[in-house]
This record gives structure tokens, sequence and C-alpha cells, in this order.
């Protein structure tokens, strides 16, 4: 189960762009220090040694995808990224299935409404966390008409969290 956690938009992207930089100064230094290797320990003097650079280019990839995943993943210097990234998972699982929600919501199914409210305060704080303002007029109206409908419906407004069966529900609610 995702929820949605208050976050200061400009602390978010100090942190990401920070963690963002780590992580491609790690890969370019073993890139180059892979490739050198390679190079020295396999190549020729003079010859074409590209597949050794990118053999090294390669092997710093895995490298740095493992040490990301692995070690870095659940460190706190990368939490506003991890939950960026969990965020924009979750709101592309929502967009996935979208035409069940949609069709669902039109049939006022309370579960659908919910989900399709926390997609809205999802892509809101998305927006805001990315500094994307260029989308909020649409995504405004949208937002409050869907708030209004809830309301009528005597439905909860407050929807931070997305469970993942709420989904798995709505798949074949609309067939």
């Amino acid at each position: 189960m995702f929820e949605i956690q208050p976050m200061d938009a400009t602390s978010f992207r100090q942190q990401t762009r920070r963690s963002t930089v780590i992580i491609a100064v790690l890969f370019l230094v073993l890139a180059m220090l892979f490739s050198s290797a390679a190079v020295a320990l396999f190549g020729e003097p003079g010859g074409d040694n590209l597949r050794f650079n990118v053999g090294g280019v390669f092997l710093a990839f895995l490298l740095t995808a493992a040490l990301l995943r692995g070690r870095f993943w659940h460190q706190s210097w990368m939490a506003p990224a991890v939950y960026g990234w969990r965020l924009k998972r979750n709101l592309m699982s929502v967009t996935n299935v979208m035409h069940h929600v949609t069709a669902a919501v039109e049939n006022n199914d309370p579960t659908a409404m919910k989900v399709l409210r926390f997609y809205h305060l999802g892509l809101m704080q998305m927006h805001e966390l990315d500094g994307n303002s260029s989308d909020h007029g649409q995504l405004f109206r949208e937002v409050e008409a869907h708030k209004e409908r809830m309301q009528a419906l005597g439905l909860e407004l407050d929807q931070p969290r997305l469970d993942p069966q709420w989904l798995e529900a709505l798949k074949p609610a609309s067939r």
C-alpha cells in the first residue's frame, strides 16, 4: 500500500538533484575506472579498444544499478528520490487501468471514486514536486468536479492511500 506523504517541493528538488549527482558521479568514475582497466589488461597499444571501453561502461552501469537498488535505495539521502519514483509508479498503475476506473466512476462505484481521488491528489503532488504547473488548469477543473461528486455521495475526500487490491477489483468491474 502506498501513501502520499507531505513534502516541501523545494527541499524535494534539492535532495533529488543531490542524489542524482551522487549516482551520476559514481557511474562516471566507475565507467572510467573499468574502461581504463579493461584497456590496460586486454587492449592493444594503438589498436581498436572500443569494445573494451564499451565493456567497461556496461560493467559500470550494471554495478551502479546494483549499488543503487541494493545499497543506496534504503539510505536517507535517497529517500526523496525513492518516494518520487514510488509516487510516479503508483500513479502509472492507476493510469494503466484508467479506462476501468472512469467507467466505474460513471456508475458511482465508491472504490473507483476513491482511486480517482487518490490519482488526483498524487498527480497534483507530483506536479508540485516536479515544479510543473502547466497542467494545473485542466486538472483543477477535473479535481473539483470529482470532489463535488464525492461529496454528493457522502464519500471521504481525504484519500492519500492506494491499495493495489482496489485496482484489481476495478479491472473486471467494467467488463
